[in-house]
């Protein structure tokens, strides 16, 4: 699986597990991510990917590193598509 298709699923399953915000991003923890038995069969290195997708603007959160447990409650936001200019 290449990075963008990583990045992909990632979006899947962050809406998936986390909480619509009025602004339509989705917001989850680390540790709900981390422990979710799809995303552990998903991802090889899921904080690799987190760090793919925040490099591209994808998700937010606070820090570069995370690591299970220490920061499971960090909260990582999938940010809303950018809105498409009206013609």
């Amino acid at each position: 699986m290449n990075v963008e298709e990583e990045v992909g699923k990632l979006k899947e399953e962050i809406q998936r597990l986390g909480q619509k915000q009025p602004d339509g991003s989705y917001k989850v923890t680390f540790g709900v991510i981390f422990n979710d038995d799809r995303c552990a069969n998903i991802f090889e290195a899921l904080v690799g990917t987190l760090r793919a997708a925040k490099k591209r603007k994808i998700v937010k959160y606070d820090g570069e590193l995370l690591l299970q447990g220490v920061h499971d409650n960090v909260e990582i936001t999938l940010l809303p598509p950018p809105a498409v200019a009206a013609a």
